[in-house]
């Protein structure tokens, strides 16, 4: 075999699939556009009625109003990136489910769920930047933001961001591999994606919900999507609390990634790819 044709090695590999990712939606400049201004404009129309609200209420959920706006615009630069409306791999690898293009992706010598792992990690990396700083520096330029000075803040703060994208991974993964039994899984992809607007605390700070119903939401992996990574960036989380966050995120990514394997192998072995 010659060098060409020899096969890359794995460490060589998920790299440059997350490369290519990245080069991919680097190549959508209207569509990134149109979701900077989109996140930009829903970002104003929800500062104004978080503003609103808290000016009845300046301590809810144990924000001040400075901080409840940078909450808004948190969320607003990390939709794209966590994929909190939708969006990412999950359309592609559910149409190759049903079509029964997904027997030449079993055969190739890379593993399925690091192989989309690492194209969903360079998706995430451009619309991080791509559609998150535009909406951020807006919101910083029109309102006081509460923003940390400390660079450490910020370094944790986006190690707690590719602990977020990696949990979303796991549960769209987890969600587009029901394509091997049902004929179409877009119900539960819309499902999903609904939870993830009511409990990642995009819609309101999950701290916001009393009682019970607020332990569950916190408590569910959501929550490791947008409120922990807020909460670090807003330093509510300090020392051990940020800890525990990450620990908290690095929990669920484990359950959920190990989830989504034992399903894949359950799905390679008993099920016939529908159309082939």
């Amino acid at each position: 075999m010659t060098a060409e044709a020899r096969p890359r090695p794995a460490v060589t590999v998920y790299p440059a699939v997350a490369a290519g990712a990245f080069r991919r939606y680097a190549t959508y400049r209207i569509a990134t556009a149109a979701g900077v201004l989109t996140n930009t404009v829903f970002g104003f129309v929800l500062t104004y009625v978080y503003l609103a609200l808290w000016d009845q209420r300046p301590q809810l959920g144990g924000y001040g109003p400075e901080q409840a706006v940078t909450f808004v615009w948190v969320g607003q630069a990390l939709i794209g990136a966590v994929a909190l409306l939708g969006g990412g791999f999950q359309e592609e690898l559910q149409e190759r489910i049903r079509s029964g293009d997904i027997a030449v992706d079993l055969h190739r010598p890379v593993d399925l769920q690091l192989w989309w792992l690492a194209h969903d990690c360079g998706r995430a990396a451009f619309q991080l930047l791509g559609r998150g700083v535009g909406p951020m520096a807006g919101g910083a330029l029109a309102f006081d933001l509460h923003l940390p000075t400390d660079p450490l803040v910020w370094l944790v703060f986006l190690l707690s961001v590719w602990g977020a994208v990696v949990v979303s991974f796991a549960i769209r993964y987890l969600l587009a591999l029901a394509s091997f039994w049902l004929l179409d899984s877009s119900g539960l992809l819309m499902l999903g994606t609904f939870l993830g607007v009511f409990a990642s605390g995009m819609t309101l700070p999950l701290t916001v919900f009393p009682g019970l119903l607020g332990d569950v939401v916190r408590a569910l992996p959501w929550s490791a999507m947008l409120q922990i990574p807020a909460d670090i960036l807003l330093e509510r989380r300090t020392g051990t609390g940020v800890l525990a966050g990450l620990f908290f995120q690095a929990c669920w990514a484990a359950v959920l990634l190990t989830a989504g394997r034992a399903l894949q192998l359950l799905a390679t072995r008993r099920v016939v790819v529908q159309g082939g």
